[in-house]
């Protein structure tokens, strides 16, 4: 969990592995006030975390939801997340790449504004953060802050 300010956060969380009831309490346990999914396709086979069922669940838990597709992982990049670490690194790379684009800028900018308010938390299905685009989000936030720090 990164501090931002006195108040703010920012987080990683996966869901998998997870029912939805348990995800519900773990974001309760951290404070989150808005859940922020960087999947590029919000459906998923495990029952609750699809786009709209999430939404309504979160909402009933008093926790805002935000779909940012424009911060989602290509499928076709999404392999190399799970390979050796060649793989890792250049999946990683591509990825890095995209968040180069305008409309992503706009997605990692309004999160650090949103993070200075509130607790945030970046979502994808991967469990371990390492392997999962979400890290390469985080990073990208954090740069931000950084920045306005040492201006």
């Amino acid at each position: 969990m990164l501090m931002i300010g006195q108040h703010a956060r920012l987080t990683g969380i996966g869901y998998e592995g997870c029912d939805l009831h348990g995800f519900i309490q773990r974001l309760h346990r951290e404070n989150v006030t808005l859940l922020v999914d960087v999947r590029l396709n919000p459906i998923s086979r495990k029952r609750g975390f699809s786009k709209t069922a999430l939404a309504n669940a979160l909402a009933g838990a008093g926790v805002a939801y935000e779909h940012m597709r424009e911060l989602g992982n290509p499928k076709w990049n999404r392999a190399g997340f799970g390979g050796s670490p060649a793989e890792l690194g250049a999946a990683r790379g591509v990825y890095a790449g995209q968040l180069m684009d305008a409309d992503a800028r706009e997605c990692l900018n309004r999160i650090a504004e949103a993070a200075q308010r509130q607790t945030v938390a970046i979502m994808c299905f991967e469990a371990d953060q390492d392997r999962c685009h979400r890290d390469l989000v985080l990073e990208a936030v954090r740069e931000r802050f950084s920045h306005a720090v040492s201006a």
